[in-house]
């Protein structure tokens, strides 16, 4: 071997702003500003790596410095050409921030600037990873650059410019470099494969690049790695799947199918195949994800874009559109977070074969992610005021069909439907006899889709319930406390909820603000909806005062003993809720818009989270 190897993305580094894949806008700008001698003396070039930043840079040095420069096509064979492609430049030089970051550094810099060029038009200073700089490094660079001496530029390049220093980057012509697109990489890939005579499939390439996620040294690199497999069959995808670790097509496709099933034993069995052939448990749930993410696309996007996001052929965005037809968006979408989770678990465990099968298990029970008209029902349950996790129909009908089961002579082994066996429901909503329960089920069973429910309008009897349900959803201790203890309900409905304020000060504060925002989002959660209209005034002559429904209130009013709903036991515990530095909140709120008697009875009346709790208990006020 008579001449020391050089890596491909080396020997094909751009020598022209021609030559530069993609970053048209940029060629561009740099071309006209050489034409119109528009020279800066400092810019900033930023982007993903191995986009062209700098390879750019240097280009542009070139142009600057040629002979026959300033020119948008250096000659490449004068003296100064050559140095700069051989990196032995004297007036262009090369600086890394993150070997060179401290302010001795940029002091060093600052004392070589004053020197004029030694036989070039320009002194050039390329420094990389310019974020790297210390903040003392980059305070000393701001004087000079901003008014560098004569023929000094200087080009900085980064690929985090937000850690940049907003001073810096006020003083320099800012150039951002994109991405470059899958079939440019793929363009220029092939190109270099037929230049260096490397045998590789079009497929592959799409692989290479799509791996790439937009950089060109990467393609590049992985395209000088994948070159040495050459031989006599073509370099194919199943080849640099097996050499970068990742799973191939049809594997993900039998794992998926076993999760998409619902069958966690062969699931687990599939996956034993491929942890067994040598795959990291990390790489196994992101190649996973990846292709959920596929499916995902097949499910909601155009096949004219499909083959372009997914970089699937014909035949695998087939098998992707088959896979799909029983799924729905938000299943595919839960599949995904629970991979994004798990990958989290795996990089930080010592034992990630056991959070592997773990991951594989709970995503093959994809049973528990219930369809999307379920979903629904639920949240009706929930804005009814029952349960929501518990199917009213399912549990009569089973109790039905076990009392039916039991023998007349053995009426003692019967359950009974009382009411402590009957499932909660809120008193407000009634509940259906078992022909209704059985028609109901069989509607939410045959519905492919069934709309949003609507929300009910409230009522005279139930304004109360309603009255606690939205204590409950307002997030805030002390707006929540400030409601309980100052407010009353006059109107809560899905068209209009209107509150009244005992007192003219804490009016103020709900009347506008984060307060008024929480009373807004509370009522959009009770009713399903946003946007809702709440009303907060003043109290008039004939306003009805209403206390939130409690247990106690239920235990005196009410003849059978009933257990309280979940609504009623967080309602109980609002009280409890409050810490000291929340009713210190309230109190500067107070103090701050008036300081006079009224105030003062106001700031008496915050007690302690006891007292306020024995209050609430006895129904009970302070008296001076």
């Amino acid at each position: 071997m008579n001449e020391k190897y050089i890596p491909l993305y080396r020997k094909y580094r751009p020598q022209k702003l021609e030559e530069v894949v993609g970053q048209e806008h940029i060629k561009k700008a740099l071309k006209n500003a050489i034409e119109l001698d528009k020279i800066s003396h400092a810019y900033l070039f930023t982007g993903p790596r191995g986009t062209g930043k700098t390879s750019t840079a240097r280009i542009f040095a070139k142009s600057l410095n040629c002979k026959e420069g300033p020119t948008i096509t250096p000659c490449g064979v004068c003296e100064n050409c050559i140095d700069i492609t051989n990196s032995t430049p004297m007036d262009v030089i090369e600086i890394d921030a993150a070997s060179n970051r401290k302010v001795e550094d940029a002091q060093n810099i600052l004392e070589k600037v004053m020197y004029a060029p030694v036989n070039s038009r320009y002194k050039i200073y390329i420094i990389d990873e310019v974020h790297m700089l210390s903040t003392t490094a980059f305070n000393a660079l701001l004087k000079t650059l901003e008014e560098p001496p004569k023929n000094v530029i200087f080009i900085l390049a980064t690929t985090e410019v937000h850690k940049v220093l907003d001073t810096i980057k006020s003083r320099c012509q800012r150039f951002d470099f994109k991405r470059i697109t899958t079939d440019d990489i793929v363009k220029h890939l092939r190109y270099i494969a037929d230049s260096e005579k490397i045998n590789i499939t079009d497929d592959a390439l799409f692989t290479i690049a799509k791996n790439s996620a937009g950089g060109m040294r990467d393609s590049i690199a992985l395209l000088d790695q994948l070159s040495v497999l050459d031989g006599k069959e073509a370099i194919s995808t199943e080849d640099i799947n097996n050499l970068l670790g990742r799973l191939s097509f049809d594997t993900l496709h039998r794992l998926t199918e076993h999760i998409v099933s619902s069958s966690p034993q062969n699931a687990i069995e599939e996956l034993e195949k491929i942890y067994n052939s040598g795959n990291e448990p990390v790489q196994i749930l992101t190649n996973l994800m990846d292709y959920l993410k596929n499916l995902l696309i097949v499910k909601n996007c155009r096949k004219e874009i499909i083959f372009e996001l997914t970089q699937a052929n014909d035949a695998q965005v087939s098998s992707l559109a088959s896979q799909v037809e029983n799924l729905e968006t938000h299943q595919i979408i839960s599949l995904i977070d629970k991979c994004a989770e798990y990958i989290k678990e795996l990089k930080l465990t010592n034992n990630p074969r056991l959070w592997l099968e773990v991951a594989i298990i709970d995503l093959a029970n994809l049973t528990e992610n219930t369809k999307l008209a379920d979903l629904q029902n639920r949240l009706a349950s929930l804005e009814n005021g029952s349960t929501p996790t518990v199917n009213t129909f399912d549990i009569r009908k089973s109790m039905v069909k076990k009392v039916e089961k039991v023998p007349a002579n053995n009426v003692k082994s019967a359950p009974k439907l009382d009411a402590q066996n009957e499932p909660e429901v809120n008193p407000v909503t009634s509940i259906p006899q078992k022909e209704n329960a059985v028609q109901e089920e069989e509607k939410v069973n045959n519905a492919d889709f069934s709309p949003m429910p609507m929300a009910k309008h409230s009522t005279d009897n139930d304004i109360a319930t309603l009255w606690g349900q939205l204590l409950v959803s307002i997030h805030s201790a002390p707006t929540r406390a400030l409601l309980k203890q100052w407010a009353n309900p006059v109107k809560i409905s899905p068209e209009e909820t209107i509150l009244t304020m005992k007192n003219e000060i804490f009016l103020n504060q709900v009347q506008s603000g984060a307060k008024k925002q929480a009373i807004i989002d509370a009522v959009d959660s009770i009713f399903g909806q946003s946007g809702s209209n709440v009303v907060v005034r003043l109290p008039h002559a004939d306003d009805v005062q209403v206390k939130p429904v409690t247990v106690q209130q239920n235990i005196q009013h009410s003849a059978p003993v009933q257990k309280p709903s979940p609504v009623e036991k967080q309602v109980k515990a609002v009280d409890s809720e409050l810490s000291s530095d929340d009713v210190e909140e309230l109190k500067v709120e107070v103090e701050q818009p008036l300081k006079s008697s009224s105030a003062a009875k106001i700031e008496a009346s915050l007690h302690s989270d006891n007292v306020n709790m024995v209050m609430e208990l006895f129904d009970g006020k302070v008296i001076d």
